[in-house]
């Protein structure tokens, strides 16, 4: 596969703060289970690897704006131009051992998500896309799934923990979907996710109350994949409304659909 210069410049900043998320990755295990300590450690890790990213794509692209988990939203220059950027999407996962957790670049033009990778460094794998240049998973291009009945299909979704306040919407929503597919999961990564629906190993996804790096890159990989991604009312808001719906053309409507569906005698 070939690469723009641009998305050489994002690989290489994901690969350094994946490099240093893995280090502490072996870390984070060796110390004492508390809920101070190894949660202010996750999350210095974080701290780290936005800052490599920040350097390495300013460097590349001074004049670019930025979007942060960390640093927040920095003006730049360009005017047309802003990375996006989740530096440890997965931080539970990260904390707990678990192999999903991602560092995300999206690199964002007059508004329109036009590069993107999601990077595992635990698992070694890279997703990226470019607009109207497909997706990859490493060098393999990928498609998303075509089944188009829900009742055939995996479907992955974050379940809201301790501070969200949409708990109630949620199992509304789950108690709706639940009795229509064939599987549910719930990895705790977004970004993942979405990249697993761009690889056709998840059917499709939706979630609420998200923040805009954790679905900015994953967006144009199902999109690139030839997926559809919307937020929850079908439109392209996502990343204002905090939602998404992704999948193949069918599901995603499928999705959307059972989402609104009324609670029988409500």
């Amino acid at each position: 596969m070939a690469r723009s210069a641009l998305l050489n410049v994002m690989v290489q900043a994901a690969f350094k703060a994946g490099r240093s998320l893995s280090r502490d990755y072996g870390e984070v295990q060796n110390l004492q289970v508390s809920m101070k300590g190894p949660g202010d450690f996750v999350a210095q890790a974080a701290r780290k690897a936005e800052k490599i990213l920040r350097e390495e794509l300013m460097k590349a692209r001074p004049t670019y704006a930025f979007l942060g988990e960390e640093a927040g939203d920095i003006e730049g220059t360009d005017g047309a131009h802003r990375w996006i950027v989740e530096p440890l999407d997965g931080k539970t996962n990260f904390l707990h051992g678990l192999a999903q957790f991602a560092v995300c670049v999206a690199l964002e033009r007059q508004g329109e998500i036009v590069a993107s990778l999601v990077f595992n460094p635990a698992l070694d794998e890279l997703f990226t896309a470019e607009r109207g240049g497909g997706t990859f998973l490493n060098d393999r291009r990928l498609r998303v799934a075509a089944r188009r009945t829900l009742s055939d299909c995996i479907i992955a979704t974050g379940i809201p923990y301790l501070g969200r306040t949409n708990h109630g919407t949620y199992l509304v929503e789950l108690r709706h979907i639940m009795g229509e597919v064939a599987g549910l999961r719930s990895f705790g990564a977004p970004s993942l996710d979405l990249a697993q629906v761009a690889a056709g190993r998840f059917d499709g996804f939706w979630e609420r109350g998200l923040d805009p790096w954790q679905m900015a890159a994953g967006m144009l990989l199902v999109r690139e994949a030839g997926g559809w991604v919307s937020d929850l009312d079908g439109g392209n808001k996502i990343l204002e409304s905090r939602s998404i719906i992704a999948g193949n053309e069918y599901i995603r409507k499928a999705l959307q659909d059972v989402v609104h569906r009324p609670i029988p005698g409500k």
